[in-house]
């Protein structure tokens, strides 16, 4: 093994762990912090289809050791609109790809696109984050549980169109007056969830397709690697759920909307 793929194994392992364990409280963000470490290695296509071998892999594990205190109520509520719409939502961004770019600019070699969808799907998040990080807002608004199906449904059809349905899914469960662990655990249950539904549409086709890439680069032992790594860091978050209080997560996930809507809205994401 070379020093540069050391290197990899370790940088992406790092981002694995640390997001893994940030994104047990936030219910979003290792996917988004994940992917772009991945495509630094390996071609584009390539990193979207190891990144998310590792996000399913992980939301199952983490199924596996929060399930019991998700609220299922609200998952029924939520997530069957949700995983509908979010089929719909995916089925249409086909569409959307005609749609013309509103601008765009360059940081270095990099061009970065500001999306009309993007731009939508970052407005709303960033409202969602101004309702956690403001207090007397916070305090003014609480989302009302009979509107779980239209939330479930608003999440699921922007994801499938964006693919950042977790920062909307945690925006909308946050407000519905659940417990921390509550809150947590019903997040994952419905990832995973959204995660099979977005798979079966087309996630055959797309591994189908670059699978022999995937083998050729090595990239079989790292995604195992990797994954182990995002277990290690959701059982290191588990171990301090208990020490985290309620606002200790309104406020990271507060903090991860604002800077997610931010990297959406100006085109970095």
């Amino acid at each position: 093994m070379t020093e540069s793929v050391i290197v990899q194994y370790i940088v992406l392992c790092l981002v694995a762990l640390a997001a893994s364990g940030l994104t047990l409280f936030s219910g979003f963000g290792l996917g988004t912090l994940l992917m772009p470490v991945f495509a630094i290695y390996f071609p584009i296509e390539i990193a979207v289809a190891m990144t998310a071998v590792v996000h399913l892999a992980n939301n199952l594990f983490k199924l596996g050791l929060l399930w019991r205190q998700a609220d299922i109520q609200v998952v029924v509520r939520f997530i069957i609109p949700g995983a509908i719409m979010a089929v719909i939502g995916a089925l249409i961004l086909t569409k959307l790809s005609d749609l013309p770019v509103l601008a765009s600019y360059t940081i270095g070699s990099c061009i970065f696109k500001v999306e009309i969808i993007k731009l939508v799907v970052g407005g709303l998040i960033f409202l969602f984050a101004l309702l956690e990080l403001v207090p007397s807002l916070e305090t003014r608004i609480k989302f009302d549980r009979k509107y779980l199906p239209l939330g479930g449904a608003l999440s699921g059809f922007f994801g499938g169109i964006s693919g950042h349905q977790g920062a909307l899914r945690s925006a909308v469960l946050i407000k519905c007056g659940l417990e921390k662990e509550a809150f947590i655990a019903t997040g994952v249950v419905c990832g995973v969830i959204v995660d099979f539904s977005r798979l079966i549409i087309y996630g055959a086709i797309f591994f189908t397709r670059h699978f022999n890439q995937i083998i050729e680069a090595g990239g079989i032992s790292l995604i195992g690697v990797v994954t182990l790594a995002a277990f290690i860091g959701a059982l290191t978050g588990k171990r301090f759920m208990k020490k985290v209080t309620l606002r200790a997560v309104q406020l990271i996930v507060g903090i991860g909307l604002l800077i997610l809507s931010i990297g959406l809205i100006t085109g970095l994401i």
